[in-house]
């Protein structure tokens, strides 16, 4: 549903240009001429009709919610419309998409999901943009377990639980599992390993003590603890997609974020949110 937009700065120029009429007598407008709000409110209608609020439903991944939700609430106060986000693994999403959810826009972990999108007619193909590359960290909420190298950590062993997310459903999942594979570490860990649906639930098992360690994204790792970058090299880019989805081929909120999601002003946020660009 559209709602009338804010008055704009054009608006309040034209009502300030008006008040500062001088009368015959050289007074200004003010006090002398009582029909004055009657022509400052046609005014203001003329010049507002045509500008509406839209409203796009946006579908992002768990691991790039917090960026999406800075950069959507900077974008809303510079366009007037506005974003409402449902958070999820990106796996989930897209079964829901696939299933007729009515979402707009989708900002995916993984450029696979998007690719699905578009090969099933569901997705504007010429719209898909690579928005960031991700980060993938071992985290743990304890200062003092990960002051060595992460591999030495997890080959020692010394932990009970090590939580990634579901690697079927969520990039940064499969991007643990491919990290532990080229470790060698993948099979003897198999009983420590606990899988959460997303990211995002990941992290919340390593903070509330359910488990030591956590492979999370850089940018949804909580402050304090200590960590471990993992070298881009262990797994597969983890490419954070958007796409247009075709129902909102019309929709102004969803293609006017969807610009700024590929803007300069939005990339060096994302880089000072620990992401990195596509080169």
């Amino acid at each position: 549903m559209e709602s009338p937009a804010r008055p704009t700065r054009n608006v309040r120029r034209l009502c300030d240009a008006i008040a500062s009429l001088p009368t015959r007598s050289g007074a200004t407008v003010h006090g002398s001429r009582p029909w004055l709000p009657g022509i400052v409110l046609v005014c203001c209608c003329c010049l507002c009709v045509p500008a509406f609020a839209a409203t796009a439903l946006v579908a992002v991944a768990a691991s790039f919610a917090p960026a999406a939700r800075q950069l959507g609430q900077t974008w809303e106060q510079q366009s007037g419309h506005s974003l409402k986000f449902s958070i999820g693994s990106t796996g989930k999403l897209y079964s829901q998409i696939v299933n007729g959810a009515p979402y707009d826009l989708f900002l995916a972990a993984d450029e696979q999901w998007t690719e699905r999108l578009i090969q099933a007619g569901l997705a504007v193909e010429d719209s898909r943009t690579t928005c960031a590359i991700g980060t993938l960290v071992l985290w743990s909420p304890d200062a003092r377990r990960l002051t060595s190298h992460g591999p030495d950590v997890l080959r020692r062993g010394e932990f009970r639980r090590l939580a990634i997310a579901n690697p079927k459903l969520a990039p940064y999942g499969r991007a643990a599992r491919e990290t532990l594979r080229a470790l060698g570490l993948w099979t003897a860990l198999q009983a420590r390993i606990v899988q959460a649906e997303n990211v995002a639930q990941a992290s919340a098992m390593a903070a509330s003590g359910n488990a030591e360690l956590a492979f999370i994204a850089g940018s949804v790792q909580a402050p304090g603890g200590s960590h471990w970058i993992v070298p881009a090299r262990l797994h597969r880019p983890i490419r954070q997609q958007a796409v247009l989805l075709n129902r909102a081929a019309g929709n102004v909120a969803a293609r006017g974020f969807l610009a700024y999601l590929r803007s300069d002003e939005a990339k060096a946020r994302l880089v000072e949110l620990g992401y990195r660009m596509a080169d």
